[in-house]
């Protein structure tokens, strides 16, 4: 089953308001974010790593993802078993949410 656009800013919407982001703050951070997508191992879960451009060597520090397909994403974000990982040091803020 395809993820339709209408699908995907839902649960982004959805993922922002749990989170406590604004649609304006992520605009104002899109440029300054590094994100990896993949799987830690072949039968684990498919995991974004997102994180501040600033902390790309923390990224290196971590395990290597391996490649995960669009229809292994898709199947993800269908069964909501998509992992996200935030790399670096917390966003000013986000301790008090």
């Amino acid at each position: 089953m395809a993820v339709s656009e209408a699908d995907v800013q839902q649960r982004v919407t959805e993922v922002l308001n749990r989170s406590g982001v604004s649609h304006e703050l992520l605009g104002d951070l899109a440029s300054q974010l590094l994100w990896r997508i993949g799987r830690v191992s072949d039968d684990g879960p498919v995991t974004v790593r997102v994180g501040l451009a600033s902390s790309a060597g923390l990224f290196h520090e971590l395990p290597r993802l391996r490649t995960a397909s669009d229809s292994e994403i898709e199947a993800a974000v269908n069964d909501e078993s998509l992992r996200v990982e935030w790399v670096g040091p917390r966003l000013r803020g986000a301790a008090e949410r």
